[in-house]
Formats: C-alpha cells, sequence, structure tokens
C-alpha cells in the first residue's frame, strides 16, 4: 500500500478510535471528518469499508449533501495496533484528548453563564409575581386563579395549556411527515423541526424544548445526540440538553 494511502488510513482510523460515538466519513467545506474530501482519500475510505476496518452506523443528509457516519470495528483497532507506529497513535490520541478537554472547559463555562442567567430571570419573577398576585383581582370584579409555589406565585391560564396540547400535537405530526417523507431513514434535526412548525414565530425555544421533554419523557418520540465535536454543532440555539448528552436529532417512536 502506498505510504500516503497508509499514512490516510492511519489516521483515519486513529480518530474513528476516539471517536466510539461516529465521525463523519468525509469532511466537508464547514464540517470535519475522518478522512479530507480529496480522490485518493475517498479511495482510501471505499478501502476502509470493503476491508471492515469501519463501519456505517447512520446517515445523515443535509440539504443535498448526505453523509456517511462510521465507527471502528475490531478489525479496523487490530490493523491500527498491528500497522501503526504506536507513537504516531499515541501522539493522535493526546491532541484528541487536549480538543476534548478545550471542548469539556468550553461547556462547562457556558452551563456556569446559563445557570447565572437562570438565577438572576428566577430573581426578577420572585420579585414580579407578588405584585402581579396583589391585582389578581380584575376592574371587572373577576379573580384570576393563582397557586403558589415556593413561596412565589404562578399564574394559571387556560390559553397556555391550550397552546401546549397544539404543539404537541403539531410536533407528533411534523416528525410523523419527516418519517413518511424521502428521509425516513434520517432522524429530523431539531432546527429543521423547529423550522416546520406552523406555529414556530409564536413559539419560544424554551416551549420548543419543553414539549420536546415531556414527548421524550413519555416514550412518543425519541432524542438522539449530536456526535460531532461542538465547535461544528449548527444552529446550538435549538440543541437540547438531556441528561449528560446534548440532543439534537428527534424521531417519531
Amino acid at each position: 500500500m502506498a505510504e500516503k494511502s497508509f499514512r490516510l488510513i492511519r489516521d483515519a482510523l486513529s480518530r474513528a478510535a476516539s471517536e466510539p460515538a461516529g465521525f463523519a466519513l468525509l469532511a466537508s467545506k464547514t464540517e470535519p471528518g475522518l478522512f479530507p474530501p480529496t480522490s485518493p482519500a475517498k479511495a482510501a475510505a471505499e478501502h476502509c469499508k470493503n476491508e471492515g476496518f469501519l463501519h456505517v452506523l447512520r446517515t445523515e443528509t443535509k440539504g443535498k449533501l448526505t453523509r456517511e457516519i462510521c465507527a471502528l470495528t475490531d478489525k479496523g483497532r487490530h490493523y491500527l495496533v498491528r500497522e501503526a507506529n504506536p507513537s504516531d497513535v499515541l501522539e493522535d490520541f493526546i491532541r484528541v484528548l487536549e480538543s476534548r478537554h478545550a471542548d469539556v472547559e468550553t461547556l462547562a463555562q457556558n452551563v456556569q453563564q446559563m445557570q447565572e442567567s437562570l438565577l438572576g430571570i428566577r430573581s426578577a419573577v420572585e420579585q414580579i409575581l407578588p405584585r402581579l398576585a396583589s391585582h389578581s383581582v380584575g376592574t371587572n370584579g373577576k379573580t384570576h386563579n393563582g397557586v403558589f409555589m415556593n413561596g412565589t406565585a404562578a399564574l394559571l391560564e387556560s390559553p397556555t395549556t391550550t397552546t401546549t396540547e397544539t404543539l404537541i400535537a403539531e410536533v407528533k405530526a411534523k416528525l410523523a411527515e419527516w418519517h413518511e417523507s424521502a428521509g425516513a431513514s434520517e432522524d429530523c434535526p431539531l432546527p429543521e423541526l423547529h423550522r416546520r412548525l406552523e406555529t414556530a414565530e409564536r413559539t419560544s425555544i424554551g416551549q420548543f424544548h419543553d414539549v420536546l421533554r415531556q414527548l421524550h419523557e413519555d416514550r412518543m418520540i425519541y432524542l438522539h445526540p449530536w456526535t460531532g465535536p461542538l465547535y461544528a454543532l449548527p444552529e446550538p440555539a435549538l440543541a437540547l440538553l438531556v441528561g449528560h448528552e446534548i440532543a439534537y436529532y428527534a424521531s417519531i417512536r
């Protein structure tokens, strides 16, 4: 095997070994991959699939581009250990660890900022709601329904319930449409799902996420994680933190 092809395969298998959840087989102009989008690299990528060093976990379609998400097989791992220079592989892993460490630090900073923002919002709400409760009796003598939780008042408005039920039905319908479409084998990206909602302009991202969590907890939909590097996450505001994973795709059960 030519030295250049060997280096391409070694680098790709090393990268795949560090990404057990899968990595795009070919890089694009905007997103990384196991192999660069050149003719020799594409040939090396096909060789890895044919030899069973890599296997395709799934495909992702974005516009006109379809990408294969691949993972390292046991055969590929054995090949890497047998053929590659251990010091080269170790250097690859060290670079990945350094990159992941930077990603984790960035994520931790974002979570801390979000927590501080939520605490600020909660403080403001706790100051405003008691004043709102004191004016719950309108000029027509009617009283709004209210309930106190954790020392603060929360108004119960029937339109909110109606809006939530409408959004739940719409999300389920759009996912069913996606499943029946030409991309039936693909999970729907959350930004695309949000764009397809007829009520998208009237629905906040928070409401959208609340409905997704509810449907997920009720076992009506699946939420699938983002498997690429965090810096490559498109439209991160619409991604959803579920447990320790960042959900970016949804599918109907």
